[in-house]
């Protein structure tokens, strides 16, 4: 299997264009990008061309696409740009009972739209917060989901687990929806501490080699992405995750 790597997960570098040889080096085929490195769309591509790397998949705001629809299109032309993410919702923009998540899901349906008419897939990232249970017991990302039925999931399952959900029933269910995984594991008890709790890929709690199998059954074309939200060491988080990744 290939492995993408989510390019906040090394926002700390000195150099994002002169971390891709590392990342090449280490095993990695493809990049997720996201709007730290679409500064200089020119030099970035050429970096990547030049280290052998893609970027099928890249995070944009949804007030970019609200406000400068146009320009994210470009972005995502540039950088080769297949799957448009939606990755957040600041906490004071998200809505507090289930008709507002119908509401921002059927915004993002015509978005969706929009992004289809360009020959690229329109998706949703998730954190914590939309596995969070509504007032009628229903989770936020199962409104945005079932409301928006033509919009796709990038799942990010280190998420899930934290919002205290098993990921593997959740997959099974909206397996067909996902285009991308975010690979991310979780802190034993006492560590990882000084990184919010996640560790490297491999190295904690999560069932990486059955969540694996079971998406290589069930949603087999979905890009693998490994990220950590906030490593202290870049290097070794890529490194180390690569290699338990190999061994999964």
């Amino acid at each position: 299997m290939s492995f993408s790597f989510q390019l906040y997960s090394s926002r700390n570098v000195a150099s994002q264009e002169d971390f891709l040889s590392q990342l090449a080096e280490l095993g990695y085929t493809s990049v997720e990008g996201y709007g730290g490195v679409y500064g200089d769309p020119q030099s970035f591509s050429s970096a990547m061309s030049a280290n052998g790397l893609t970027m099928p998949s890249g995070h944009f705001g949804i007030d970019d696409l609200r406000d400068d629809f146009g320009g994210v299109m470009m972005l995502a032309q540039t950088f080769g740009i297949k799957h448009v993410i939606v990755p957040y919702l600041v906490a004071e923009a998200r809505p507090s009972n289930k008709a507002g998540w119908q509401a921002l899901a059927r915004e993002l349906s015509k978005i969706g739209t929009k992004v289809r008419e360009t020959g690229r897939t329109f998706s949703w990232h998730n954190h914590d917060f939309e596995f969070e249970a509504l007032e009628d017991g229903s989770y936020p990302m199962d409104v945005i989901l079932e409301t928006a039925a033509d919009i796709s999931w990038e799942a990010d399952l280190g998420w899930v687990a934290r919002a205290g959900l098993d990921p593997a029933p959740i997959v099974s269910k909206y397996a067909d929806r996902i285009v991308a995984i975010h690979v991310k594991d979780i802190a034993k008890d006492g560590e990882g501490l000084e990184e919010d709790g996640w560790s490297d890929i491999g190295e904690g709690v999560m069932d990486w080699p059955g969540l694996i199998r079971q998406i290589r059954e069930q949603a087999p074309n979905a890009i693998l992405v490994a990220e950590q939200d906030n490593p202290s060491d870049a290097v070794r988080f890529a490194s180390v995750s690569m290699a338990n990744l190999k061994d999964i």
